[in-house]
């Protein structure tokens, strides 16, 4: 993969089909934030969104619930399935408190995203912090080849070194990479896909692309499926250029058809029906 030293995430803004997702997703995103709900019931869309993004998050995990059942559900202890859509609940709860922290410290927000996640249902000394040599993984869904503990060490540190000094990189394009790469190293013992879309989360608010967090890019990875979600993923794990845009274009229609799902929601305000 080409790149330059001072920003390596920049070329990857200009493979073959990039440049267009990033476009279209910035566009779609202005229309949202355009429509006349946003004025005054903003707040009422931003709740919506992470309730749909975790039922999205969540059901990638293997939890497919419907909306009404999440929406209904008060406890989620107990089994497995009702344990992930309460982490998956934390996690997007946690997200927006933690995005100065993102900009100085990823490393940092990666270990609270995990306590978040794990709630108590991890061993104590295995919480918040990057696995260690022959610890295993539990993680539904990626069964890609799992790197070693010291070079997931090296490679969180690398991420973690590009957040923090920024570039010219598109928000999307950090956003998948971040997302990919933290679903390659599977750092933790567990809940490492929920982190993975948490913070492809934080890097879109962030930026400034979704600064009210309407736009939940979980719900258009579910709706693509689990099957789409595991080939383009495939493509960032190849490395090869093809594989790269593959996997940021799967993530911008992610967010496109999120950005759909908070227009509806829109729309049904509009019309007094949510």
């Amino acid at each position: 993969m080409s790149t330059t030293a001072s920003d390596p995430l920049a070329a990857l803004g200009s493979l073959p089909g990039v440049p267009d997702a990033v476009d279209s997703v910035r566009k779609a995103v202005d229309r949202v934030y355009g429509h006349r709900v946003m004025r005054r019931r903003s707040n009422e869309v931003t709740a919506e969104a992470a309730l749909r993004g975790s039922r999205g998050s969540a059901a990638l995990a293997g939890a497919d619930w419907n909306l009404e059942e999440v929406r209904r559900r008060t406890d989620f202890s107990g089994e497995d399935e009702a344990r992930m859509v309460g982490a998956a609940l934390r996690l997007t709860a946690e997200a927006g408190q933690l995005l100065s922290i993102w900009r100085q410290s990823p490393l940092r927000v990666l270990a609270r995203l995990h306590l978040v996640a794990a709630g108590g249902a991890t061993p104590d000394d295995a919480v918040g912090r990057p696995r260690l040599a022959g610890e295993p993984v539990d993680e539904p869904l990626i069964e890609a080849a799992l790197p070693e503990a010291e070079e997931v060490a090296g490679r969180l540190e690398g991420l973690s070194r590009l957040i923090i000094a920024g570039g010219s990189a598109p928000a999307l394009v950090t956003a998948a990479v971040v997302h990919g790469e933290l679903l390659a190293l599977r750092p933790f013992g567990s809940h490492n896909g929920l982190v993975a879309r948490t913070a492809e989360r934080i890097v879109l608010i962030g930026s400034g692309l979704d600064p009210k967090s309407i736009c939940p890019a979980e719900v258009g990875h579910a709706e693509q499926g689990r099957a789409a979600y595991v080939a383009a993923f495939e493509g960032y794990t190849a490395g090869t250029p093809e594989g790269m845009a593959a996997w940021i274009t799967h993530c911008g229609r992610s967010v496109e058809l999120g950005v759909r799902e908070s227009t509806a929601v829109c729309e049904a305000l509009q019309r007094g029906a949510a």
